[in-house]
């Protein structure tokens, strides 16, 4: 592809064409997993940082200057969001060691109570409700992956789509279920 043609794909893009972002994700997504799998050495982490990483591209979109190279800028988003897990990992395991120092009791004495139960019951529900809104094949791949358990491999042999349709899906899906949770709660 030309620099000339992926110009054009990025502006088709910035429209919001949806046939040009599936474009631009085809061709950089091997690219992109492959360098997230050599920082994690993890297959299903750096999937989920492509995925991601693809996003936040995406949703930033109409800021890529055209005088640098889109794979480029694609990788640099890719690392930026790897080094932010991790910190975010690494507070996170600080946190759990000063958990991991409270005592068998105290954790006893912080069961819930039925109160925060039936609470904790309301928020599913009010998640389910809003998984029920969305269209079907949202529905249909939130429920196969989260529900079921499916792996991305299964949901593609069943939907018989190609991998990175299942993951944009999925990733849109996964998008749209926090846009409205976070509706719901403002």
């Amino acid at each position: 592809m030309s620099f000339q043609d992926e110009k054009e794909l990025i502006n088709k893009a910035i429209s919001k064409d949806q046939t040009a972002f599936n474009l631009l994700f085809d061709r950089y997504w091997n690219s992109i997993y492959s360098f997230l799998f050599l920082r994690t050495q993890s297959s299903n982490i750096a999937e989920e940082l492509a995925i991601e990483s693809f996003a936040k591209a995406f949703d930033r979109l109409e800021k890529f200057d055209h005088q640098h190279s889109f794979g480029s800028w694609l990788i640099t988003i890719a690392k930026n969001h790897h080094i932010d897990r991790y910190r975010k990992i690494k507070r996170q395991n600080e946190n759990h060691k000063e958990f991991d120092a409270i005592s068998q009791k105290e954790l006893l004495n912080n069961v819930p109570s039925p109160e925060e139960l039936m609470i904790s019951s309301q928020n599913l529900d009010k998640v389910l409700e809003h998984i029920k809104s969305m269209k079907k094949e949202f529905r249909n791949l939130i429920r196969m992956r989260y529900f079921e358990d499916l792996s991305l491999k299964e949901i593609e042999k069943i939907l018989k789509e190609p991998p990175n349709t299942i993951r944009v899906k999925l990733f849109r899906a996964k998008k749209m279920l926090a846009s409205l949770i976070d509706q719901n709660d403002v």
